[in-house]
């Protein structure tokens, strides 16, 4: 248990500089800037898809979560929000690496990643402009739904926000950690072995595992032969590390999350599948 805590302390350090820093900015934003610039702010999120798809195949999980905060104050998009989630490689890329996987079939799934997640990006901006679903929208104060101090200088305040999140990461973390380490990884990679069929939807139920080991896990077993390519994509697209956790938890609205979590769950699984009966080699 004691490797289990210092995991997840380690796992949630990982994350502070990019919340501090995301909630500097979106402080800045709200305290700083005037109507126009905010408008302009969103305006620019039309290319929100291209920049986020981009930031998310670095392997870090604190881009998901910025990005979750981003998109709870309306700063960017839902397309945004989702190209990121889809692009996030978490321990994907550090672990081929390690492994000595050749640079081009890394840079192949690094490139669907990065694909998908900007094509699916786009699409859901356009479908959402055409019903007219943004055009209301403004970014949202974080004093206004959290009921804080914010007159005590942005500095204070992100550093408060900051904690805040902080702490639920960490407590999430500890007990998704608790739970793999008596499930066992073993006893996950058996359950896909046994259900080849239904491997991309396996998958990406793995995927959704809101913490950076789902894409260990599925990484692993892609290595170990014991998964194809196209269903670890699968996994790796609906992993989006505590990006889930932390939208359930600052973004109101149960509805909205839990059909963002489905949107993001049939993106990936979809693509896994198109992927598999096209036949693409890595």
């Amino acid at each position: 248990m004691l490797e289990v805590l210092e995991d997840a302390l380690i796992d949630s350090i990982k994350l502070l500089p990019f919340l501090f820093i995301t909630y500097l900015i979106m402080e800045y934003i709200e305290h700083k800037t005037s109507d126009k610039a905010k408008k302009a702010i969103k305006k620019s999120g039309k290319f929100g898809p291209a920049i986020g798809s981009i930031l998310g195949i670095f392997p870090q999980c604190g881009f998901s979560v910025s990005a979750t905060n981003l998109y709870a104050a309306r700063v960017i998009t839902l397309g945004t929000l989702i190209a990121v989630y889809l692009s996030t490689s978490d321990e994907m890329l550090p672990i081929f690496i390690s492994e000595a996987v050749p640079a081009i079939t890394i840079i192949k799934i690094l490139g669907i990643k990065l694909l998908i997640g900007m094509v699916a990006g786009f699409i859901i901006d356009f479908v959402l402009r055409l019903k007219n679903k943004e055009q209301d929208e403004k970014i949202v104060d974080l004093c206004e739904k959290e009921h804080c101090h914010c007159e005590q200088g942005i500095f204070k305040s992100a550093l408060k926000h900051t904690i805040h999140i902080f702490i639920f990461i960490l407590l999430i973390t500890l007990i998704i950690n608790t739970i793999i380490h008596f499930i066992g990884e073993d006893t996950l990679a058996n359950f896909i072995q046994l259900n080849p069929i239904l491997g991309p939807i396996i998958a990406g139920l793995i995927g959704l595992i809101p913490n950076c080991a789902a894409s260990v896990i599925l990484t692993q077993l892609y290595l170990e032969n014991v998964i194809t390519a196209a269903t670890m994509i699968s996994g790796l697209l609906v992993g989006a590390g505590v990006g889930l956790a932390v939208l359930f938890k600052i973004n109101k609205g149960i509805k909205e999350n839990i059909k963002i979590t489905a949107l993001l769950y049939s993106i990936g699984v979809i693509s896994g599948i198109v992927i598999e009966l096209i036949g693409i080699s890595f």
